[in-house]
């Protein structure tokens, strides 16, 4: 008798969500955070993975906007429906 298992697949949490989240309840419509503004909210250096999952940010009603490596700030604007 073979009997086929089902797997159910759980929501990872991303990285980048307690900044997300962070977005979401500041509700600002364009700002700029320091890298060191989202090191204090994550709770870790940001690296180059960052450029992956910054299209997430989306699902909580931004998008990221310019990332100046030379400054050291990330731009954040609120999506428009």
């Amino acid at each position: 008798m073979n009997v086929k298992k089902t797997i159910t697949k759980e929501k990872k949490m991303s990285k980048y969500e307690k900044l997300w989240e962070a977005l979401k309840s500041d509700g600002r419509e364009n700002f700029n955070l320091s890298y060191q503004e989202i090191e204090d909210i994550l709770g870790f250096s940001i690296d180059h993975s960052f450029l992956t999952y910054k299209k997430e940010a989306k699902s909580y009603g931004y998008e990221v906007g310019k990332i100046s490596m030379k400054e050291k700030v990330v731009n954040f604007k609120k999506c428009i429906d």
